[in-house]
């Protein structure tokens, strides 16, 4: 089993697409540190040696931020924006659409489901 940064990598595909599954590494930095190391795109994550696996686990964690440590800074970044009270700060701090998107309609992502409106909770209860 091929385990880097703490991932599970899938073990049918291919050690290029395999990769992408550690946060921060995409397609383009998953193919960089395979070029690098030397590993052919098209080798199964079953079919790495155990050399291989410490080759690219320790490429990654010397030359690229992943997982828990870009989870981290994501983390204090959007800390450091609520605090200084800048706009995006306090979008984030709403839970509001923090990149200028419309609001009146949409955006139900980040706002969760409709709310239904205080008159018909009256109307409602009072039946």
């Amino acid at each position: 089993m091929a385990r880097i940064e703490g991932v599970n990598l899938p073990l049918k595909k291919r050690i290029e697409y395999g990769l992408t599954y550690v946060f921060g590494i995409g397609l383009k930095s998953s193919r960089d540190i395979l070029t690098k190391i030397g590993i052919d795109f098209d080798k199964r994550v079953k079919d790495l040696t155990d050399e291989e696996v410490a080759i690219i686990q320790k490429e990654v964690s010397v030359n690229y931020k992943a997982e828990g440590h870009l989870r981290k800074e994501i983390m204090l970044n959007i800390q450091r924006l609520r605090e200084i009270g800048c706009y995006r700060g306090t979008r984030h701090k709403k839970g509001l659409p923090v990149r200028g998107q419309r609001t009146k309609t949409n955006a139900r992502t980040r706002k969760g489901p409709k709310k239904a409106p205080v008159a018909l909770k009256r109307a409602v209860t009072k039946k």
